[in-house]
């Protein structure tokens, strides 16, 4: 997180963000409208609020950190916050955010029932509507379908821009998981992307994290990756 002179030293928590996610790695699919947006924050409205939602594994994730990123070589400040991680640190977290130029809080629904992170959610949107900075949401359900504390704080989001994302296609998944490889230099050959969708879920969360451990099971043993070299790798997995 890149902090401008005139912020409090009172910041929220940095946190890492992967290399593998910009915004050139996300294969949009059925979402290419949803990215387009976000390529261009200026065409969602005057509200601060940008919502996504959809299911496990759609890319929320990604594109919060890709945007983030994005910000960061154009020297502009933002924050990522994975709120399933931190959220037990409290709504002091937030302070020192209103003086960013990009916020994204990631799995928004674990604080929204908490009146006080509730309040300090309400006060960070006014103080980025000010100035005209957007407040990037992420969550598996709708905020529609959520059950928000504080009113005032509900009507604000569902002013905002709501984008629900969808799950990649089979093709797309398969583009996708080819993509995410070759960033780690790994060749993923048709029929090995063929065997890992008919044996791991259909999710990319699943599927890319199962290639994190491709990639290192091939350096370690000095393999490519083949179908049996593949089976080798799940054997291996299922008997831990």
């Amino acid at each position: 997180m890149k902090q401008p002179d005139d912020t409090p030293q009172q910041m929220p928590l940095p946190m890492r963000l992967r290399a593998s996610s910009v915004l050139s790695s996300y294969c949009a699919d059925a979402n290419h409208e949803a990215v387009a947006l976000l390529s261009d924050l200026s065409r969602t409205g005057p509200s601060p609020v940008v919502f996504l939602y959809g299911p496990q594994g759609v890319g929320k994730t990604h594109l919060l950190q890709a945007l983030c990123a994005r910000a960061g070589e154009q020297q502009r400040s933002a924050l990522y916050l994975p709120l399933r991680e931190l959220h037990r640190h409290g709504p002091e977290l937030l302070q020192g955010a209103e003086h960013l130029q990009l916020v994204c809080l990631d799995d928004v629904g674990v604080i929204l029932r908490d009146a006080a992170w509730n309040r300090a959610l309400f006060n960070l949107h006014r103080d980025l509507e000010e100035r005209g900075v957007k407040l990037l949401l992420a969550d598996e359900q709708s905020p529609a379908a959520m059950s928000i504390q504080l009113p005032d704080l509900a009507s604000r989001i569902l002013a905002g821009t709501l984008l629900r994302l969808q799950p990649l296609g089979d093709a797309a998944q398969i583009e996708a998981l080819q993509l995410h490889a070759r960033q780690r230099g790994l060749t993923l050959p048709d029929d090995v992307v063929s065997y890992l969708l008919r044996r791991l879920p259909r999710d990319m969360h699943s599927l890319c994290g199962f290639l994190d451990e491709l990639d290192i099971a091939s350096l370690t043993a000095q393999r490519k990756l083949t179908v049996p070299f593949v089976k080798q790798v799940l054997a291996a997995a299922d008997g831990s």
